[in-house]
């Protein structure tokens, strides 16, 4: 009884293992069958199975094309039968998909980040007005908190000035603006966090427990 006994590691390979090995070593019997008859019927037996093992699946379309194109694959598309759809190519699915170019972007100025490229181009397509004058500035200040995260000594307003020009391929100059931007200390001021169980803020805490009577 001990020597019958079968290891994982010693078993075939599961090509789709959601389906499990009873149904891989029913594939493989029916390949072993004589006479394509034979073949036929036990293959249309074991889409019935299969069909039965993923019942959400039955209202997807094509789902019965689906279930002998997985028929195919797990017989290793050596299964000779009448199939009511053609068999899928080995090739096809062994196919590997071309791999996809990520976008390189490489700025001079890393710690603004793409995104501040991109608003930038997109303040150069706007009309000149009041609302492209308000971009701009906000544009600017934001550049001036993205470089105080990274260095944070204080900055002049004309560093952010001429990083702007450049970025923006000289279409934008703030240099001989009369307008400051944003404070240092106010772009990089963050919210104080107060602690409501603290004792000074005058209140007691609660005690759930009754109180003793003498």
């Amino acid at each position: 009884m001990i020597d019958n006994l079968e290891y994982n590691t010693e078993r075939e390979h599961l090509i789709i293992p959601e389906y499990g090995r009873h149904m891989q070593k029913m594939i493989n019997y029916a390949k072993t069958l004589e006479t394509k008859e034979e073949r036929n019927k036990t293959a249309k037996s074991i889409i019935a199975v299969m069909g039965n093992m993923q019942p959400h699946l039955r209202d997807v379309p094509d789902f019965q094309h689906k279930l002998w194109d997985q028929l195919f694959i797990m017989a290793n598309f050596e299964l000779d039968v009448d199939s009511p759809f053609p068999m899928p190519s080995k090739e096809l699915l062994e196919l590997r998909p071309d791999p996809l170019e990520y976008p390189q972007n490489f700025p001079k100025y890393r710690f603004y980040g793409n995104n501040i490229k991109t608003m930038i181009d997109v303040a150069n397509t706007w009309e000149e007005g009041d609302l492209k004058e308000a971009l701009i500035f906000t544009i600017a200040n934001h550049m001036k908190k993205c470089f105080l995260n990274w260095n944070k000594d204080t900055v002049e307003d004309d560093v952010i000035f001429k990083h702007l020009f450049e970025l923006s391929n000289g279409k934008i100059n703030l240099k001989n603006t009369d307008e400051d931007l944003t404070d240092a200390t106010s772009l990089m001021r963050t919210k104080t966090k107060f602690n409501t169980g603290s004792k000074k803020s005058g209140h007691k805490k609660s005690s759930n427990r009754p109180r003793k009577r003498y």
